[in-house]
């Protein structure tokens, strides 16, 4: 089959390798979509993975082509979507049902070989059945659905609260549009990127700031009548970004740190007097895994798919061929570009 194979920082190679057999407890799909992770990026251009050579890609669907002797409850034919971690089972966070804890997991497209491959063999336990209305590529994003789901669980945001969101990529732009489904009356979203803050108003925001324009914090001040949000969810990574989301939420407010920066973060003497003063909750939120695994995060983000109430066509800006993984890679590493969620297809489109 071909695959795209990872043998060291920026060298990606599509090559022919060995279609996967399935084990006993998993299933073979063929892969129809595979999605970039923001994490991709500097995985493949910077750090590199776990392991070498390996196939990369998590956020992934297929159709089921083949089952292992001891899977049940699986067909031929069937449409599923894949959560990528294989959790130890062992530690004390997977006995308590903190899958997203796991010290000793097992990770498609990081740890084990992932989905930028016309075929993969995965446990069947991760997999979540699709409906046949979701197409594939929609299926390849409730990967990046459920991280944003997961942050609101980790911040209890609900229809009661008011949000701003910061940060308009791909979790970003889902966590825009699952707060408008749940029902949030006010939802700000906030970048410094035009294209994508017109994706997040089509996508529900109520109001656009531009950060690297306008005074964000005092423009969500200006917007809540100087209360700032009950709920702000940071999904950047960028530290400004950090230490802003804290100046942007309500008194008892939570903000809930999704975005990851490696970099680290000092707050102005204003954010920690906010903490202080305003009784605020200050939240970390990591990957999207619950129990029963992989979680109501995934069940949902499927569910809220197949109802229309979430809508990746609103997020996915490319849609591409597997030969082109490798030339797209080079281009955002070297030649940047507007992109918000990308889509490879091994199969075609």
């Amino acid at each position: 089959m071909k695959a795209v194979q990872m043998f060291a920082v920026k060298d990606l190679r599509i090559n022919e390798v060995e279609k996967p057999c399935p084990a006993p407890d998993e299933v073979l799909l063929k892969i129809y979509a595979v999605g970039v992770c923001g994490s991709d990026i500097p995985r493949i251009n910077k750090k590199g993975p776990h392991v070498l050579p390996i196939i990369p890609g998590h956020e992934f669907a297929g159709q089921v082509v083949g089952l292992g002797e001891a899977v049940t409850g699986w067909s031929i034919g069937d449409k599923a979507t894949v959560a990528p971690l294989i959790p130890c089972k062992q530690c004390v966070c997977c006995k308590g049902g903190l899958y997203s804890l796991c010290e000793d997991y097992k990770y498609y497209g990081s740890r084990n070989d992932g989905a930028f491959a016309e075929y993969l063999a995965v446990k069947s336990e991760n997999m979540i059945k699709l409906d046949e209305k979701i197409p594939y590529d929609w299926g390849a994003t409730v990967d990046p659905a459920a991280n944003a789901i997961h942050a609101f669980i980790r911040g209890n945001i609900t229809e009661k609260d008011s949000l701003t969101v910061f940060g308009m990529g791909g979790i970003g732009l889902f966590a825009i549009q699952y707060g408008k489904a749940i029902g949030i009356k006010t939802i700000i979203a906030v970048d410094i990127n035009d294209q994508k803050l017109e994706a997040a108003k089509d996508c529900g925001a109520d109001y656009i700031v531009n950060s690297r324009r306008e005074d964000a914090v005092g423009r969500i001040r200006e917007l809540t009548a100087n209360e700032g949000t009950s709920a702000v969810v940071e999904m950047s990574g960028s530290p400004i970004a950090q230490a802003q989301a804290v100046l942007a939420a309500s008194k008892m407010g939570r903000i809930v740190y999704l975005g990851i920066s490696n970099s680290e973060l000092t707050y102005p003497k204003e954010a920690v007097d906010r903490i202080l003063r305003g009784q605020l909750s200050v939240i970390g939120s990591w990957n999207s895994f619950s129990s029963p695994f992989p979680g109501r995060e995934w069940l949902e983000a499927a569910s809220f798919m197949a109802q229309g109430k979430l809508n990746p066509d609103k997020i996915i800006t490319h849609r591409l061929g597997l030969e082109e993984v490798p030339e797209v890679f080079r281009k955002i590493d070297q030649e940047p570009f507007y992109f918000n969620k990308i889509i490879f297809y091994p199969h075609g489109k």
